[in-house]
């Protein structure tokens, strides 16, 4: 049965959207069978892998408030192995028609359930909000991964996120655990950078991913070419520490 991992920080900005794209790229590549979930509306993570919204034939939206199977919604990559449920704008007023929904909580949950056996890690990118998706997405998985920015405000809403998992753990999700802290636009020349990750060791220990993600201008430029940075400069810091991150996490499964 395959692991469901919500990649979630309430702050914009910390990277959830580029680990989502380059992390699932980099389990395929270890040949692991991979599933996006986009349940973000600005759908990054579906124009980061140059997916048109208009060419699928039902993206998260349909899934949540329609009831489309997942199986069957999933469209294939450039990556073998990766295949992605896609968002689209119109994602946004989901919050308002889940309301009325019985167990509106539970929505990604069941729709997850079919496909569970297919995929080795399937990778919920949430949106920077902490709002019915992001409960949906977090209350369908097994642990969630926070992206945390190597800059000063970065710890700022870390208490807030924990908070939240720990009433969707209480309450919604008993088995929900953090798979880990990972930080991101790190830049060891700056002592500030460094002491985030150390103040991070410091409060979460082996929570913390040895693995960091540097800046890194390929990484950035990915996107706009709809490829993850393992295809369009495999050579690059980015492409590279987001494998050793694959190669991490995997370890980490196994062990557990």
């Amino acid at each position: 049965m395959g692991k469901i991992i919500a990649i979630a920080n309430q702050k914009g900005g910390v990277g959830k959207t580029t680990t989502t794209i380059n992390l699932a790229a980099s389990l395929a590549t270890q040949g692991k069978k991979v599933l996006i979930i986009d349940a973000d509306p600005q759908a990054n993570a579906t124009s980061g892998y140059g997916i048109d919204p208009r060419s699928m034939q039902a993206s998260i939206y349909e899934c949540l408030v329609d009831d489309y199977p997942l199986d069957g919604s999933q469209v294939p990559t450039c990556i073998a192995g990766l295949d992605l449920i896609g968002s689209r704008i119109d994602l946004a007023g989901a919050e308002i028609e889940l309301i009325n929904k019985p167990d509106r909580e539970n929505v990604l949950r069941r729709l997850l359930d079919p496909v569970k056996d297919k995929y080795d890690f399937m990778l919920i990118d949430c949106s920077p909000s902490l709002g019915l998706i992001t409960v949906n997405a977090l209350t369908a998985a097994d642990s969630v991964i926070i992206p945390v920015q190597a800059e000063y405000f970065a710890l700022e809403g870390i208490s807030k996120l924990l908070n939240t998992v720990r009433i969707i753990k209480s309450r919604l999700n008993t088995s929900l655990e953090i798979e880990g802290f990972l930080l991101t636009m790190y830049d060891a020349r700056l002592r500030l950078a460094n002491q985030i990750y150390e103040e991070l060791k410091t409060h979460f220990g082996d929570m913390v991913f040895n693995t960091v993600i540097p800046r890194n201008i390929r990484l950035s430029e990915a996107p706009s070419h709809g490829l993850p940075a393992i295809l369009y400069d495999p050579e690059s810091r980015g492409a590279t520490s987001h494998t050793l991150l694959a190669k991490e996490l995997i370890s980490n499964n196994r062990n557990r």
